[in-house]
């Protein structure tokens, strides 16, 4: 076997391997969600050593599996912790030694990712530090890649999840599925956790490039792992229809030179719509099950403009009123600026200037780009090029994304036109 060979099964492995194998061994560890981390990272290590030159396992989840319950022992025993979480280990380790390993019970394996996913979006633990979370323990994102998104060095993320992860333990955040009265709230915080991922995807505030394709792909595997678990759960399915049709015009959204491609310039043939199909049908399921929320309406709205023909065929008064929706069940400034967005389409640029003129315009929303923008684009169209001209410089002061801030001058240079 070549050494690329053993790469891009370990590769593989981790792909497949990482989420379940951490989640069954924290299970294991009566919750002991760093421990559990350390020993499958320790396993994942031992296979990028030794695969190369053993060959790969004929079954590479159960190799791994052994692997990370030695190490975890290991660390167990090195800390002379004598609990029933060892001796449990110490048992199937025994067993994998005595017999040929078996590979993760995959019947409780479900239960084991939906525990670890609520662990990790406790609402005991800061916003930041369940985004980071999610992304390093179930999204299985190397710690470099979670401090890349997060626009910080790869020390500080690993001391932040350090932090999070004793605070778990420390505070006996408990490693369970909410019961069934706590679980409408906590299963909205993992969707925001999820979302969150997505958006930052979907206009990368670091680097060079519009979109950052893998944590749009990551957010929406994640969102299909938690609809498949919660079937029933009509916001989960909303959230991953929101995703699959928002993600779907991806292909069309830059040029050939990276640029930014406005929504009224996008060539739709480049559209997915194999993606814009599979939104739309988890949609149906969704709002089949009869308990509206603010994800399945972002994801009607996104079903409006993906099977739009073309920009004039939008429907963009209906777009206004989903936006209305919106505002009354998770009022915001951010769907504010949308809804006037909308508005601006439908019944002309000034309603929605007088819409965002009612804004109370607070530090944190004058810091907000998108408002600058939005302003600044309802302005140009009202005619005002000079109170386009200020908006569009505030917007493009607060744009750290160089590729949106180079779209934004074009449309400043647009507006100066006569």
């Amino acid at each position: 076997m070549t050494e690329s060979d053993a790469a891009e099964a370990v590769e593989r492995a981790y792909r497949e391997e990482w989420t379940p194998l951490l989640a069954t061994l924290a299970g294991q560890l009566g919750g002991d969600v760093g421990l559990a981390e350390e020993a499958v990272a320790d396993a994942f290590a031992a296979a990028v050593a030794e695969w190369p030159g053993r060959g790969v396992p004929t079954r590479p989840g159960a190799w791994l599996t052994t692997v990370a319950r030695r190490r975890a022992v290991d660390r167990l025993r090195r800390e002379a912790t004598r609990s029933a979480a060892l001796e449990r280990l110490e048992v199937l380790v025994r067993h994998d030694d005595e017999a040929e390993p078996e590979p993760l019970d995959r019947s409780g394996v479900d239960d084991d990712r939906l525990r670890l996913l609520f662990t990790c979006c406790h609402p005991a633990l800061s916003l930041e530090a369940r985004v980071a979370l999610t992304l390093r323990v179930v999204g299985g994102l190397e710690v470099s890649e979670v401090a890349r998104a997060f626009l910080t060095t790869e020390s500080t993320m690993y001391q932040r999840l350090v932090r999070a992860k004793r605070k778990i333990k420390a505070a006996g955040i408990p490693y369970r599925v909410p019961a069934e009265d706590e679980l409408p709230g906590r299963v909205h915080g993992v969707l925001h956790v999820l979302h969150l991922v997505y958006t930052e995807g979907h206009v990368a505030s670091s680097g060079d490039d519009l979109v950052r394709v893998d944590l749009c792909q990551e957010a929406i595997r994640l969102s299909r792992l938690v609809a498949g678990l919660l079937p029933a759960d009509s916001e989960a399915l909303g959230l991953l229809a929101f995703l699959l049709l928002t993600d779907a015009r991806r292909p069309a959204r830059t040029d050939s030179h990276r640029r930014p491609v406005a929504l009224e310039d996008q060539d739709r043939g480049r559209w997915d719509q194999g993606a814009i199909a599979e939104g739309a049908a988890t949609l149906d399921r969704a709002l089949g099950l009869g308990s509206p929320g603010q994800f399945q309406v972002q994801a009607a709205i996104a079903a409006l403009h993906a099977e739009a023909p073309h920009w004039e065929a939008t429907d963009w008064p209906q777009i206004a009123a989903l936006y209305g929706e919106l505002s009354r069940i998770a009022p915001s400034p951010v769907v504010t600026i949308n809804r006037a967005a909308a508005l601006a389409m439908a019944d002309g640029p000034h309603v929605g200037l007088a819409l965002l003129d009612g804004l109370d315009v607070d530090d944190r929303l004058e810091r907000y780009q998108p408002f600058h923008a939005t302003r600044a684009e309802l302005l140009a169209r009202a005619g005002d090029a000079a109170g386009a001209a200020v908006a569009y410089r505030r917007a493009i002061e607060l744009t750290q994304n160089p590729a949106e801030r180079q779209a934004l001058e074009e449309r400043s240079r647009q507006a100066r036109r006569p």
